[in-house]
């Protein structure tokens, strides 16, 4: 089974949710917000998913432009990035469904198609 995690307020999640659904693709639903990914999820996620740490931080939320974190992210280790991370669920881009051998970020149905 694969998980969706998602923040259900975000109106890309929404959509995604329902594309799963449409597609009768079992998942098991985790609330970003109320249960943040580990440090220890995140560098798995990061490391399935083949992209750069970079593309795990929600870079339109409001969090990360408080924190300044554009100025900020070049000067942080990896390691730093994904411990900053796992402290907030709003600073991760969502959603992310986890599959056995893939890991997506945001919701791009033309990748999500090759899954289902």
């Amino acid at each position: 089974m694969m998980l969706f995690v998602n923040y259900p307020k975000c109106g890309t999640c929404q959509k995604a949710r329902k594309f799963l659904e449409e597609k009768g693709i079992a998942f098991e639903d985790r609330n970003i917000k109320e249960q943040n990914p580990t440090t220890e999820e995140l560098k798995a996620w990061i490391e399935k998913s083949g992209l750069p740490i970079k593309k795990f931080f929600n870079t339109s939320g409001m969090l990360y432009r408080q924190m300044e974190l554009k100025d900020k992210l070049p000067n942080m280790s990896e390691q730093e990035m994904i411990e900053l991370l796992a402290t907030d669920g709003m600073l991760v881009k969502r959603p992310i469904l986890v599959a056995d051998d893939q890991v997506l970020v945001g919701f791009k149905q033309a990748e999500w198609d090759k899954i289902s």
